[in-house]
């Protein structure tokens, strides 16, 4: 197997695909993007990547929300949940937070940051950076200008910066969701507790059409754990819904949800079912008796038997 991951090495997208069985011992790409990474398995380059999709504090990552509804077809197969906390890394001679006039970090990162930052380094600019382990580098280099960096704890284990501040986020407890993607294939097995993550374009802007796609899933109790509207692109009020579900598409109330939604949205993409990760489904109820599969599977031979003719 050859996965690859936003990089570079020691960002937390790489400490998630360390959680992947395997993955450890395995070639282990960086990628300079999520793009990067996604295309590198579509052309087949790497068998899979391994990308950030949802913060608890910023939300849907929106670079992979978008490079992953478009394109060639890609396929969901695990998640992965990395707690999050950073490290203030700084260039040589820093030797207090006031001093720092440029940092540099991921936009979500800095997000997260924020407010520690304008409490503790008023002077300091915000730059952008691909991963937080980019701009840890940065600070590596004299050519940069960048004073400091904010960046995970494993990044500041394997490169030789000096830290200056440990747990700088302001959320203690925050997480993010990464998934592992590769091309299309087998489905995981049901394991009782998965997720199945769909792309619902709007077929057209008028009323009653959000509510149209959500009564599929809810007139099957099958339960919505994110959904969030992106722009396609195509001009103002052309959007698509990115949708996590509870569920596997094995299940008889998902297929028949899922079907719904196609005869509605018949451009929807199934980006898959797998296992959920942590104990993220530990509250998500049972579904009501007429949503088991027995229910279906009793209505379904009920129909036949009257198409039978009794």
């Amino acid at each position: 197997m050859i996965y690859t991951y936003l990089g570079p090495a020691g960002t937390f997208t790489e400490s998630a695909l360390l959680q992947i069985p395997g993955a450890a011992d395995a070639e282990r790409v960086p990628a300079t993007s999520v793009n990067d990474a996604l295309e590198r398995v579509r052309d087949g380059a790497a068998d899979a990547a391994m990308v950030p999709i949802e913060n608890s504090v910023e939300g849907g990552v929106s670079a992979t929300l978008d490079a992953i509804a478009t394109g060639g077809a890609l396929q969901i197969v695990a998640e992965a949940l990395v707690p999050i906390t950073f490290d203030l890394v700084v260039r040589e001679g820093i030797e207090s937070p006031a001093q720092i006039r440029i940092v540099a970090t991921h936009g979500h990162a800095w997000a997260q940051c924020r407010g520690w930052s304008e409490l503790n380094m008023p002077e300091a600019e915000f730059i952008p950076a691909a991963s937080t382990a980019a701009g840890a580098l940065a600070v590596l280099d004299p050519e940069s200008g960048v004073d400091a960096g904010i960046c995970s704890p494993l990044v500041a284990q394997e490169q030789p910066v000096t830290v200056l501040r440990r747990g700088v986020e302001d959320n203690t407890g925050a997480v993010t969701r990464f998934v592992l993607v590769r091309r299309p294939g087998s489905l995981p097995a049901p394991s009782g507790r998965d997720k199945t993550t769909v792309v619902i374009p709007l077929p057209e802007d008028r009323p009653g059409g959000l509510m149209e796609i959500l009564e599929q899933f809810a007139a099957r109790g099958v339960n919505l754990s994110r959904i969030e509207s992106r722009p396609t692109g195509a001009g103002l009020g052309n959007y698509f819904f990115s949708v996590d579900t509870h569920g596997h598409i094995d299940e008889a109330r998902m297929a028949d949800a899922l079907a719904g939604l196609h005869r509605i949205s018949p451009d929807l993409r199934f980006l898959g079912s797998y296992p959920a990760a942590g104990e993220a489904l530990i509250d998500v109820p049972s579904p009501a008796r007429h949503n088991t599969d027995e229910a279906f599977a009793a209505a379904h031979e009920w129909i036949e038997s009257l198409r039978r003719g009794g």
